[in-house]
């Protein structure tokens, strides 16, 4: 893409990762509009208010963007929060409400660009997705549910939209220090003699690490990366290296030896 007039859409922008892309993409002198259900805004990027769990949000929310600027070339799609919890103790409607912020509010926000994208001759779309999305992580399954959906729906989009000249990424952070561990969200009905040690070791595991992580600057760097790159990958990793390195793994060990080695890093 061309330095002049590029125009970028960061979904989840009040905060964390989603905030850090707006800032990055900014510095870089993309125009960009940072969504978020607050409408939150620096003073140099504009805000809008847009709730991506709402069909009528997210569609007022892009068509008042075009009609603003006419074009969007890129969408970054980092709007997403965590539930923690057993399977058994997840109630369904909480494991819902996780899913349609992380899955379905991408799914919003992609339909609504797309027509404009097409229109203008293509286009770049970025899922945040995470290494949760590739590995199973105890006690937040509907968090890494709703990722693993992310993954096959950017795969699958991908192979639709790149005749229209429209690339798809799928962005997998590791941990990373934000107030995404502090909004985590615990399911109403935890604990009990046969979860509550297990859940507290594997969630207190969890958020120490996501307290070392990397800044959340350093995957807003990856995501202009693969937005200003020729050839945009399929799938980036970002984080440490030793997070990186387990996604290989993942990929190439015989199942049962990767999750023997991944036991103890997951905290069970």
């Amino acid at each position: 893409m061309s330095d002049g007039g590029r125009r970028a859409l960061v979904t989840g922008a009040s905060a964390g990762i989603g905030r850090a892309c707006a800032e990055e993409l900014h510095a870089a002198g993309w125009a960009v509009t940072g969504a978020s259900r607050r409408g939150t805004t620096s003073g140099r990027w504009a805000g809008l208010v847009m709730d991506v769990d709402d069909d009528d949000s997210v569609r007022t929310g892009v068509t008042g963007m075009l009609a603003a600027g006419g074009r969007i070339d890129a969408l970054v799609a980092s709007a997403g929060w965590g539930l923690a919890g057993a399977v058994e103790q997840c109630t369904i409607g909480e494991a819902k409400a996780q899913l349609e912020t992380n899955f379905w509010g991408c799914v919003r926000v992609v339909q609504q660009v797309l027509p404009a994208m097409r229109a203008q001759g293509g286009g770049r779309i970025v899922l945040m997705s995470s290494i949760g999305g590739v590995i199973g992580i105890p006690f937040q399954a509907f968090y890494s549910a709703s990722k693993f959906a992310l993954e096959g729906l950017g795969e699958a989009l991908a192979y639709e939209v790149a005749p229209l000249g429209v690339h798809v990424t799928l962005v997998e952070p590791g941990n990373v220090k934000t107030d995404f561990t502090a909004s985590r969200r615990m399911a109403q009905a935890v604990g009990g003699p046969v979860y509550g040690a297990p859940l507290a070791k594997a969630v207190g595991r969890m958020e120490r690490d996501e307290a070392n992580g990397v800044p959340a600057a350093d995957v807003a760097a990856v995501v202009r990366r693969v937005l200003e790159s020729r050839r945009p990958p399929r799938r980036v990793s970002a984080g440490k290296a030793g997070e990186r390195a387990g996604l290989l793994a993942r990929r190439l060990l015989p199942f049962r030896a990767f999750e023997a080695a991944a036991k103890s890093n997951l905290g069970v």
